[in-house]
């Protein structure tokens, strides 16, 4: 066994992270805010490396790396670049007040509740999230059109095996937050799009389900690629280290939560049905 170091900081990294009115991100060189936009703390995060996907009339859609190239393959797979386009993807903290300034000037402040997040707490300062619409002269930046149905529906139903889940689903907007954007999409990684899409549950629900399933007692299993794969939680120790014993011999993955703890997944040698 090997025990791993795990710092206080590490909470607000990783591709598992909650961000959204309750729970601010940290962008990297900033200190973390609170939703009044009061800076607080001074732990800082590191930058995740960004690839271009291209964009609407030419404008680059940054996202994650790891994120980028599973967006690619399933893209790939199922032949979306002629008629899928990224419409935004990561967006600085600016960049994000800019765009909630924007839609409260045009759209007023129903509006922009219910469809923009608060600055400080969107997911595109991530580098995680992505929005989509089908390619057409004209394309709202806000509200893409990405209708249920055809290329459209195709991306959504195989997002979850490449690692990405519909983020604002509909009848969950009382849970997210954030009104139905059938546009907009969330990588979390491998196993866990489908670990969602199998239990039907959105980020904010999944983060709080897997405290059932403490490290080291009762992981979450799920079978994929003949191999069982063992999702667990670990409680963070407020500033102090918090050590995490894994089987050095396994491929296993650790990221925050960005609430109290870490999400651990292990990848384990046979297969259960």
């Amino acid at each position: 066994m090997k025990a791993l170091r795990l710092l206080p900081e590490q909470v607000r990294t990783g591709s598992l992270i909650l961000v959204n009115r309750d729970y601010d991100y940290a962008e990297p060189g900033r200190p973390q805010a609170n939703c009044s936009g009061m800076e607080r703390g001074s732990k800082h995060v590191r930058a995740e490396a960004l690839s271009v996907l291209g964009g609407r009339s030419g404008a680059p859609v940054l996202l994650a790396r790891r994120a980028a190239v599973l967006f690619a393959g399933l893209m790939d797979e199922i032949g979306g670049w002629s008629r899928i386009v990224p419409v935004s993807g990561y967006r600085t903290l600016a960049e994000q007040k800019d765009i909630w300034n924007s839609s409260l000037a045009e759209h007023g402040k129903d509006f922009t509740n219910a469809y923009v997040a608060l600055p400080g707490h969107s997911e595109h300062q991530t580098g995680l999230a992505l929005d989509l619409g089908l390619k057409k002269d004209e394309i709202d930046f806000l509200c893409p059109d990405f209708p249920d149905s055809g290329i459209c529906r195709t991306f959504r139903e195989r997002a979850p095996e490449y690692g990405f889940i519909h983020r604002y689903p509909s009848g969950k907007e009382k849970v997210t937050g954030i009104n139905h954007e059938p546009w907009h999409f969330r990588y979390v990684g491998t196993p866990h799009g489908e670990i969602m899409e199998k239990e039907g549950l959105t980020l904010e629900e999944y983060v709080f389900f897997l405290r059932d399933f403490p490290h080291g007692r009762r992981p979450y299993l799920f079978a994929a690629g003949g191999r069982q794969i063992a999702v667990s939680w670990l409680a963070a120790r407020r500033e102090e280290v918090t050590w995490l014993s894994v089987d050095e011999r396994l491929p296993h993955s650790v990221s925050g939560d960005n609430v109290n703890g870490f999400i651990i997944t292990e990848w384990r040698d046979g297969y259960v049905a």
